[in-house]
């Protein structure tokens, strides 16, 4: 039986491939333009839509278990779809943010709708992305060695992007993840100051007040400038307009910020996690399958090309 990878050519279900890969797995990637995927020649490459469901059923034949990319608009459907192709399990790439209640209309009717459906499920909810950092600061340190941010000394716990594929892929072959939320952090509190030295740059560095880094990131620009309200708390997850100076920092919204295959950006991904309250009992990579979770300088060393 195949694993389905939805989301296959974004930040996470790019590593997610590649570990099904290396365990053996007849693996298939959903994707809207395949002949960009660049993706293993073992994998099964599949043009579809989430958005449209009626693109899904060559996809989901003789599929065992799915990640699914958190698109709300037709996932009764995209759900329904998947269990009359005899899917078991769906393994949903959500967001801490459902945890902490803040996520109420983007990853957790996802969620839902995958609990209602029958099927074993498992959920995989990342807090902060280290590679916000990238689509955020990487265009103005190429540009004038300078990053401009608010909170510098605020600490987060960023992931790496491999450590939330590790999880995943886990749960997509391992039965014993069923009926699990797993709310993933990285294994080090860092505060963004801490960040930026980790990328081993001289750099000048801006700390200014939302205001400010909301106008600064719009006129940058691609994802920052499309999320610059949500970033710096002038909007909340629905949409609404809430005040900086109130507002719980931006929470990740899906993978890492990078569009998904032509999908709306995930927020922050991006979060600045000073959640504080509910508790959230923050797992790391290792606390659930045993290997070494990343810090942010490996992450750091692996994207040093990008920043450059």
């Amino acid at each position: 039986m195949a694993v389905l990878v939805a989301g296959a050519t974004g930040n996470v279900g790019r590593h997610v491939v590649g570990r099904l890969v290396e365990a053996g797995q007849d693996v298939r990637a959903l994707t809207r333009r395949p002949g960009a995927a660049a993706l293993p020649p073992e994998v099964r490459v599949f043009e579809g839509d989430l958005t449209r469901p009626e693109t899904l059923p060559p996809a989901l034949e003789g599929v065992r278990t799915m990640l699914l990319f958190p698109v709300g608009e037709a996932v009764d459907e995209v759900v329904a779809l998947a269990a009359k192709a005899g899917v078991r399990r769906i393994v949903v790439l959500s967001s801490a943010a459902v945890t902490a209640g803040y996520d109420t209309e983007y990853h957790y009717p996802v969620e839902q709708a995958v609990e209602r459906s029958g099927l074993e499920w498992t959920h995989v909810r990342p807090g902060e992305f280290a590679v916000n950092s990238l689509y955020l600061w990487a265009p103005s340190v190429k540009a004038e060695r300078r990053v401009v941010d608010v909170d510098l000394d605020t600490p987060g716990t960023p992931i790496h992007e491999a450590d939330i594929a590790d999880v995943a892929a886990a749960a997509l072959m391992d039965d014993r993840h069923a009926g699990k939320a797993y709310n993933l952090a990285g294994p080090e509190a860092l505060t963004h100051r801490d960040q930026i030295a980790a990328i081993g740059e001289p750099l000048r560095v801006d700390e200014v007040e939302p205001e400010e880094a909301r106008e600064f990131y719009r006129a940058q620009g691609g994802w920052a400038a499309e999320n610059a309200d949500f970033l710096f708390g002038f909007e909340d997850y629905s949409g609404a307009t809430t005040d900086p100076t109130e507002a719980t920092s931006g929470v990740d919204r899906q993978d890492g910020g990078q569009p998904q295959d032509g999908e709306r950006p995930a927020g922050g991904e991006a979060q600045e996690q000073t959640w504080e309250e509910p508790d959230i009992a923050w797992l790391t990579c290792t606390d659930i399958t045993g290997g070494p979770a990343r810090t942010y300088a490996e992450w750091a060393r692996d994207r040093v090309d990008d920043f450059r």
